[in-house]
C-alpha cells in the first residue's frame, strides 16, 4: 500500500484500494444487488467519462442535513469542472460522506463508498489547472497531493477564507450559492484524520467503503444524492403516433 504526501493540511490523500474478495455465500444467504445509483457500470471506467461541461450549471446536493447548491464556472478550471460534471452526472457522489470535517476550515468528500470504485478512480488523475479565484468561504475546490497533476476525486468546501491554499495550486471551480448554513451544519465533531487526529483513516474507506464509517463514526453526514439541476435537461424526443383516420373522428392539432 503506498501512500501520498500531503502537500499541505487540506490535501486530499489517494491511497491505493485493494477490491475485497466476494463474501462466500451460505445456502441460506440472500444476496441484494447493490443500488444502481451507488455502483453503475460507468462509474468502473474513467477513462470513459470525458464528456464537456456546460459553461456554467448548478448541482443540488441533497444531504443528512439537508440542501445545498453548487454554481461551477468551467473557465475558472476546465480540467476540475468536467471531471466533477462526470461524477455527478454517473452518481458517484450518491452515499458519500463527509469524512474530513474541520471546524473553521474545510469539509471534505469524494471517495466512494464502493471500493471497486475507489480502486478504478485512484490512478485517474487531472492535469492541473491554474488558480484563477481564491478559496474563499464556500468556495469547492479539488482535494491534491504534493505531486502534479494529482487530482482524481476528492473534493472540499472552504468553510473559511482560505487564501494561502492558492498559492499551492489548489484551483477552486465554483461556490455554494444556496444553502451554506446547510454546509455549516455538517457534523465535524471527529476532526482531523488519521493518523494525524482521530478522524477515519482514508485507506480504511478506500479498501472497505461505508460499512467502515458507519461502524466507526455513525456520526458522520453524507451525501444522499447530487444531480446537475441547470441546465436542464432536454427531454428525450419520441416521435408521434398518428391514428388511423375514422369517419367519426375529429382531427386536432398536435403540439410538438
Amino acid at each position: 500500500m503506498i501512500k501520498t504526501i500531503l502537500v499541505t493540511l487540506v490535501a486530499g490523500v489517494n491511497l491505493l484500494a485493494q477490491t475485497p474478495a466476494p463474501a462466500k455465500k451460505s445456502a441460506t444467504t440472500t444476496t441484494r444487488k447493490p443500488a444502481a445509483a451507488t455502483s453503475p457500470r460507468s462509474l468502473l471506467h474513467p477513462e470513459l467519462l470525458k464528456a464537456k461541461a456546460p459553461e456554467v450549471y448548478k448541482v443540488t446536493f441533497t444531504t443528512t442535513k439537508g440542501d445545498f447548491v453548487i454554481e461551477v464556472h468551467r473557465d475558472w478550471a476546465p480540467n476540475g469542472a468536467d471531471r466533477f460534471y462526470n461524477l455527478v452526472k454517473n452518481g458517484f457522489f450518491t452515499d458519500a460522506s463527509f469524512f474530513r470535517a474541520i471546524s473553521g476550515f474545510m469539509v471534505q468528500f469524494g471517495i466512494s463508498p464502493n471500493p471497486a470504485i475507489s480502486n478504478a478512480w485512484k490512478t485517474a488523475n487531472l492535469q492541473d489547472d491554474p488558480v484563477k479565484e481564491s478559496n474563499k468561504r464556500g468556495y469547492l475546490t479539488f482535494a491534491m497531493t504534493s505531486m502534479p497533476n494529482s487530482r482524481t476525486t476528492q473534493m472540499f468546501i472552504n468553510l473559511a477564507d482560505n487564501p494561502r491554499l492558492d498559492a499551492s495550486g489548489f484551483a477552486p471551480i465554483g461556490m455554494v450559492i444556496e444553502g451554506i448554513d446547510v454546509v455549516d451544519k455538517l457534523y465535524t465533531g471527529y476532526g482531523e484524520g488519521a493518523p494525524q487526529g482521530a478522524g477515519p483513516d482514508q485507506q480504511q474507506i478506500t479498501e472497505h467503503g461505508k460499512p467502515y464509517l458507519d461502524k466507526s463514526f455513525p456520526q458522520l453526514d453524507s451525501i444522499k444524492f447530487a444531480k446537475i439541476t441547470f441546465p436542464v435537461a432536454a427531454p428525450t424526443a419520441h416521435p408521434a403516433v398518428k391514428k388511423p383516420a375514422t369517419a367519426s373522428s375529429t382531427a386536432k392539432p398536435t403540439a410538438k
